[in-house]
């Protein structure tokens, strides 16, 4: 598999979760351009998700198969619920969760090089 989509996805997780940390440190609330970050943080997600699908459709297993099925399921699931909250939440702290949501998408790449080396990072 191509390196940059998962690359992409850790680059654009962190710089999501730093801009959104330093949302919360300005004592901001969420706005359109935290949405766009997280739309395009999962669109991201969803390339990757698509990809990983086609690689095990083809006949590539991993070890830890469960494991990466409940990533796979997961991992698109994270910066919409994050969105939800973040809207619902009208303090400063809603920045805070997408920040989070941003982080859990860098680690959750690292981890699913680790479950299944052919996922480059």
């Amino acid at each position: 598999m191509n390196s940059v989509v998962p690359a992409t996805i850790i680059v654009a997780g962190l710089v999501l979760a730093g801009y959104a940390g330093l949302a919360t440190a300005r004592n901001r609330r969420m706005g359109v351009d935290l949405l766009v970050g997280l739309g395009v943080l999962e669109v991201l997600l969803l390339v990757l998700v698509g990809v990983i699908v086609a690689k095990l459709a083809s006949g590539a297993r991993p070890a830890g198969l469960p494991t990466l099925i409940g990533y796979l399921i997961a991992m698109p699931v994270v910066p919409l619920a994050a969105g939800l909250w973040g809207l619902m939440e009208r303090t400063r702290w809603g920045p805070a969760v997408i920040a989070v949501a941003g982080l859990v998408a860098a680690v959750l790449m690292v981890r699913l090089h680790q479950i299944w080396p052919v996922i480059h990072v």
